[in-house]
């Protein structure tokens, strides 16, 4: 987006009051909610009831199929409506499985939704986003994204990033008067906000689809099965009036219902009913069986973009380490002169990062002095500051930061000694003082001349148990792992080489961002060839994440504070933790709600088994599409009858395509990704489907010349055979390797086939089926070489050389 924030600003104070600093009282929050002026927007984090429902019935294939049906019932032949069954199977469970996966979706966004804080009756309170008012006095602090459109009634340091929103990535500044739009982040600092628009007359409301959470991940097996459903629907508009002539010209119809009948087989043999329903519950059961680990997607394309992957950015804390820090010792650097204080002054100005609370636990006596002027801590520049009313400037930040370019020998030996420590894995920041104030406005301040060090505040990470596994699973299976963060360089390098980073032996291996290229070239150049950074703005980590985009790679990206909100947006799947910033939750694709790294190789298996399945599920749709294809043009070529009776194309379907096809998509599969999944099915589906189509036909033709007073209906009972037979040899190929479960799956299937031609009765008055010795000698051989023809065809390239070798099942 382009529009800058001033296109749209929040009128201050549009109703008129003016909200004191005790913030509203219950009464007048009683008297908002009940006049509807709530922050309730109509935004959800999953679809209606309605839409649900809607989605999964009224389609096009639905609509041909029930209209295909009507037809059928027409006819007074009430077998060759069964497939009507189709329409309300395919419905029923697309719908209740969604509904299932909702219920689940919306309960853990309840976990994952970020609350507010606002002021009530003098008391500072937590509640859900949904809950503010208008006039709510709001606190906010870094990492917070502001929930409402509002004014600033008081503000420390803050300065807000409204990219999200406009574009604009840079620090905004701001002051009492100022306004604020929902859905900006603030960097640094904190204030007060009146809120002055909430819901649906918010800000972010008008521009959610870009500014939250629903930025649609690339999905390519939607991409490419949408691109199959637009072929099948043209060849449908082109070959069903063709067929429906044929059909009515040909001599073996004996009247219209024949040629109903036959029109109608060679239409619905052409619908994949079963494909975009599989697809969906491949990505719902996946999503279910995340969401048991604790893990919310926010978009069901997120699971299979999860395994196209193959640069993983980490961020250090709250990925490799556990985001809860402690102080673990102050070195003194010279006489101590006020360094308790001093510290205890910091924390109380700038307590909305994690540094700061750490520190609060252990110095909260600020020994009487008083501040008089302070600068928040801030991503970019990494240090914050506070002046004392005594005139004493005290700074507190990364040592390189504090101290860029040391003079004289303190400076020197405090640089060194900060270094040695960092160098252990430790993370440390100097403390340092002057007696000139800072220079610079509020949003950009320069550090006070003439700093002297202080102190050396050394705080404790502990790296995650799971770290150095979940790493090495990774590198397992091809993925380039990226640690970027913003710590000291020497620091990351130490704790990257103890979880196993490939490459990274020990804490010099780091590179330092200030040192990096601009150019995205070059930057890309630099990332191809080393794995860890240190000293990373929040927009050199968006730029390292377009960089490596630029060169074709597939980058998901973890974080859990505001500086990695910009990156996670930009990234193909951002991953966020549940205990980070809200604005981090907001733009990720994925939330590790209990802030575990280690299920992100779970999130991947469940992508790749999704990719690997339904491609086995589009194979053995598009298989049954060509050979039907194959089928309707033979007859609109030769004029005779449709080879098979719908209630036929039914039992096929049903046995080698619905119910394995339903299995085989849930099932086990470790494959890894690999791009071109639709020219791949296409490689194996047309020539199986020909080989197929051709021999159905063969059947056909050879059985009304061999039994010509069997008719049609022998004809068809030999062409339902062998396409029975072939088919069920196609999905033996496509369940490869086999298993105990497929080759059961396999067993049954060819069991029921095998059941429902022999059994009397049911074969000749539902099935439309007159089998005799020699038609089913014939359908045997010729089955027997389709089987055979498949296999070449499995084995020559059509699915041996496109698919990779399936790992262990």
């Amino acid at each position: 987006m382009t529009a800058g924030p001033d296109a749209r600003a929040p009128a201050p104070l549009a109703s008129g009051h003016v909200t004191g600093p005790d913030g509203l009282t219950a009464a007048e929050v009683a008297a908002r909610v009940a006049a509807g002026a709530v922050n309730v927007a109509a935004a959800r984090t999953s679809r209606s009831l309605a839409a649900i429902v809607r989605t999964n019935v009224f389609t096009f294939f639905n609509g041909l199929l029930a209209a295909l049906w009507v037809v059928a019932v027409l006819t007074g032949r009430w077998q060759n409506a069964l497939f009507g069954g189709v329409i309300v199977a395919n419905s029923a469970i697309g719908i209740v499985q969604e509904l299932r996966a909702k219920r689940t979706l919306d309960r853990l966004a309840v976990l994952s939704a970020p609350r507010a804080r606002p002021v009530r009756d003098g008391r500072e309170e937590e509640a859900a986003v949904a809950d503010v008012v208008l006039d709510d006095l709001l606190v906010v602090r870094a990492g917070d994204q502001v929930p409402v459109d509002g004014v600033l009634h008081r503000g420390e340091g803050l300065s807000v990033d409204e990219s999200l929103l406009t574009g604009e990535s840079d620090s905004v500044a701001k002051v009492p008067g100022d306004a604020l739009l929902s859905g900006s982040v603030v960097l640094a600092g904190s204030g007060r906000v009146q809120a002055t628009a909430v819901g649906e007359q918010a800000y972010a409301a008008r521009l959610a689809a870009e500014a939250r959470v629903f930025t649609r991940a690339r999905s390519e097996l939607q991409e490419g099965t949408t691109r199959i459903l637009r072929w099948i629907a043209l060849v449908l508009l082109v070959v069903g009036p063709l067929v429906l002539w044929s059909q009515f010209r040909t001599e073996e119809n004996e009247d219209w219902r024949d040629a109903v009948t036959g029109t109608v087989g060679a239409l619905v043999g052409m619908v994949p009913e079963g494909l975009v329903l599989l697809t969906t519950l491949a990505f719902l059961v996946a999503t279910l069986g995340l969401a048991r680990r604790q893990v919310l997607v926010q978009e069901l394309p997120a699971v299979e973009g999860l395994a196209r992957v193959d640069v993983v950015c980490l961020d250090k804390t709250g990925t490799l380490t556990h985001g809860d820090i402690a102080l673990d010792r102050v070195e003194p650097l010279g006489a101590d002169a006020g360094t308790g204080p001093a510290l205890a002054l910091l924390c109380a100005a700038d307590g909305g990062n994690a540094t700061s609370r750490a520190l609060a636990a252990a110095f909260a006596d600020a020994g009487g002095e008083a501040v008089a002027a302070a600068v928040p801590f801030s991503s970019a520049r990494k240090w914050s500051a506070v002046r004392t009313a005594r005139g004493v400037s005290w700074v507190l930040g990364a040592p390189e930061m504090v101290l860029p370019a040391p003079g004289c020998g303190a400076q020197r030996d405090a640089r060194a000694r900060a270094d040695e420590i960092a160098a252990a894995g430790r993370r440390v920041l100097l403390l340092a003082r002057s007696p000139e104030p800072w220079a610079g406005d509020a949003a950009e301040p320069d550090l006070p001349a003439g700093l002297e060090p202080a102190a050396l505040v050394v705080l404790a990470e502990r790296i995650r148990d799971d770290a150095a596994e979940v790493l090495r699973y990774f590198t397992d299976q091809g993925v380039a792992l990226k640690v970027i963060s913003g710590d000291n360089p020497r620091t990351v390098g130490a704790v990257a080489a103890a979880v196993g980073v490939p490459g990274v032996v020990g804490a010099g291996d780091a590179v330092d961002a200030r040192t990096l290229p601009e150019d995205p070239d070059a930057l890309g150049a630099v990332l191809e060839t080393a794995s860890v950074f240190g000293r990373v703005t929040p927009h050199q980590k968006r730029a390292m994440v377009r960089a490596l985009q630029a060169r074709g790679h597939v980058v998901a990206m973890t974080g859990d504070g505001v500086n990695d909100a910009l990156a996670l947006k930009d990234a193909d799947i951002g991953v966020a933790m549940g205990n980070g910033a809200p604005a981090t939750r907001a733009v990720a694709q994925l939330v590790l709600l209990d802030g575990r790294f280690a299920h992100l190789p779970h999130a991947v298996a469940e992508g790749r088994r999704v990719i690997a399945n339904i491609e086995r599920a589009a194979n053995l749709f598009l298989v049954k599409n060509v050979y039907s294809v194959v089928l309707a043009l033979v007859t609109v070529v030769t004029l005779v009858a449709y080879p098979l009776e719908p209630v036929q194309l039914t039992l096929i379907s049903t046995l080698t395509i619905g119910v394995p096809g339903f299995f085989l998509a849930l099932a086990p599969n470790r494959r890894r990704y690999v791009p071109g999944f639709v020219g791949r099915v296409l490689r194996f589906s047309l020539p199986v489907g020909l080989v197929i189509g051709a021999l159905a036909y063969v059947a056909y033709a050879v059985t009304r010349w061999l039994d010509p007073d069997g008719g049609v209906a022998a004809a068809r009972t030999t062409a339902t055979v062998v396409v029975l037979v072939v088919a069920l040899w196609t999905l033996a190929v496509l369940a490869r390797p086999l298993t105990r479960g497929k080759a059961a799956l396999l067993v049954a299937m060819a069991g029921l086939a095998a059941l429902a031609v022999a059994l009397p009765g049911f074969r000749e008055d539902v099935l439309l089926l007159q089998p005799t010795g020699p038609t089913l000698l014939l359908a045997a051989a010729l089955g027997a070489g389709g089987a055979l023809l498949v296999e070449v065809v499995a084995r020559s390239g059509g699915l041996h050389r496109s698919l990779p070798a399936p790992a262990r099942e």
